[in-house]
């Protein structure tokens, strides 16, 4: 099922009668992926070329953290508003203006030569992409009517998300040879480029005829969420019993408290709490959290030991995670059609059952000195197929049922999830592999491998429990 060109301005349902996609339509697609695509060779071209970065301008490692701390500080704290704000304003106006801001900090972070203005950079490419991302998948979820079509668009649109990171990884390397600027300036042209194609080809919207006059739920949840993540990710090297920490977590716990009481109190909400209430979308959500809080932070620990235990290059490193990319890559076109057959509950566990079974290997085979054919290859192959299986079900049944004037909230949600999640377990990881490898072998990073490990396995049987509900008697 599809939807013609006609249908692109009012984001009018589909009919049986639609077959094809339209020239303008695939175009807005290419826009949404491109710029997809954009955000993951971003950050992991960045994340390659850290150690080049504190070299030339004198970073230490905790400030070589917050290069990529502060982009998940402004990308994790203002999702949830970004997808909102869509909602309320207008997609395109949002997404334009806030791609637009994503290019001129990217040529900014190329061309500074202080520590402090390059973090704050990182900071406001990361507010950009809050906007970016839900809007671009909140425009995709309007535009594609619900079912065989969004199911199809979704697994093109994660293709690009997972070619990114992929392509990010080799051209990380290989242009962190040449000088770690690159890795900053590539991003510009693209990010023009897209913001062209944008303003031609995606279809003017309305804003939402209610909402958007809640300026304190506004302040309590933006200053909520930015002080959540950053405690999240501060907590590593200040401590968890830090009086700061403790300080900065339970004023972050008061503030979003505030925003639940504002929202269930004002005329026009900001969010609307009663799309927490459906069981499905909160069973994406917090798969979202197992997906991305167990995978980023195994690639993390992976990318540790490769480069600072076994001395590999960037470009060898990405090498050898790049199988999972490459799978992530080719397998996800495929999801679409699977979701249509089998409905994304079943996906989910396939999904959580490859990555759970992936890490299993790893705890079974590695020892203190994992190898690469019969550890961590087959490692990477069965995260990859549980990545490709999760990431465009989670999507897909996030935004199902929800009405196109949530369809942001709804985007900004479920990122919102992973991104907090990934960075919540990732802080957790970096404190229990403290000081891992220093012995010269794998043993230190042995408790982060169990926490990605309990992480999957909690994210399998929370999608079992609503088979265990069926089959109970009435």
């Amino acid at each position: 099922m599809t939807i013609s060109e006609a249908a692109l301005p009012a984001a009018a349902p589909t009919t049986p009668v639609d077959q094809r996609w339209t020239p303008r339509l695939w175009g807005v697609l290419a826009v949404l992926c491109g710029v997809l695509f954009l955000d993951g060779l971003d950050v992991s071209m960045v994340g390659v070329a850290l150690p080049s970065i504190g070299a030339e301008l004198g970073l230490s490692t905790t400030s070589l953290q917050w290069i990529v701390n502060g982009y998940v500080l402004g990308y994790g704290g203002l999702l949830l508003l970004g997808g909102r704000t869509a909602d309320l304003l207008g997609r395109r106006k949002v997404f334009l203006i806030a791609l637009a801001v994503f290019a001129v900090a990217s040529l900014v972070g190329g061309l500074v030569d202080d520590g402090t203005l390059l973090i704050a950079t990182r900071f406001v490419k990361g507010l950009a992409a809050a906007f970016t991302a839900p809007t671009a998948l909140s425009i995709l979820t309007t535009t594609f009517h619900e079912g065989p079509a969004r199911n199809r668009a979704l697994s093109v649109f994660s293709v690009f998300g997972a070619s990114g990171y992929s392509s990010g990884l080799i051209l990380g390397g290989l242009l962190t040879s040449f000088g770690w600027r690159w890795t900053f300036l590539i991003p510009v042209p693209l990010a023009i480029a897209a913001l062209v194609a944008g303003m031609a080809l995606i279809p003017r919207d309305r804003p939402a005829a209610g909402g958007g006059h809640d300026l304190v739920g506004a302040a309590t949840l933006t200053s909520g969420m930015l002080l959540a993540v950053y405690t999240v990710v501060s907590a590593p090297d200040r401590g968890w019993t830090d009086p700061l920490t403790l300080g900065s977590l339970v004023l972050s716990v008061a503030l979003l408290a505030g925003f639940v009481v504002t929202e269930k109190r004002v005329r026009h909400p900001l969010i609307r709490l009663g799309i927490l209430r459906t069981g499905t979308v909160v069973r994406a959500n917090l798969s979202m959290i197992a997906l991305f809080g167990s995978y980023l932070s195994f690639q993390f620990m992976m990318t540790l030991y490769l480069q600072n235990v076994l001395h590999w290059s960037p470009l060898r490193m990405a090498l050898a995670l790049l199988p999972a990319g490459l799978l992530v890559a080719f397998g996800s076109p495929f999801v679409g059609r699977l979701i249509d057959r089998y409905g994304t509950p079943r996906l989910l566990i396939s999904s959580m059952t490859s990555l759970l079974l992936g890490y299993a290997w790893f705890l079974l085979t590695a020892g203190n000195a994992p190898h690469y054919t019969v550890t961590v290859l087959p490692t990477m192959l069965l995260l990859g197929g549980g990545f490709a299986f999760g990431f465009s079900s989670i999507m897909a049944q996030a935004t199902q049922g929800i009405a196109d004037s949530e369809q942001g909230l709804a985007s900004g949600l479920v990122q919102t999830s992973g991104q907090v999640g990934a960075a919540l377990v990732l802080a957790v990881l970096t404190a229990l592999i403290a000081g891992g490898g220093a012995g010269g072998d794998f043993s230190g990073f042995h408790p982060g491998v169990n926490l990605v490990t309990g992480v999957a396995l909690v994210g399998l049987l929370l999608n079992l429990v609503p088979l265990f509900n069926r089959r109970r008697p009435a």
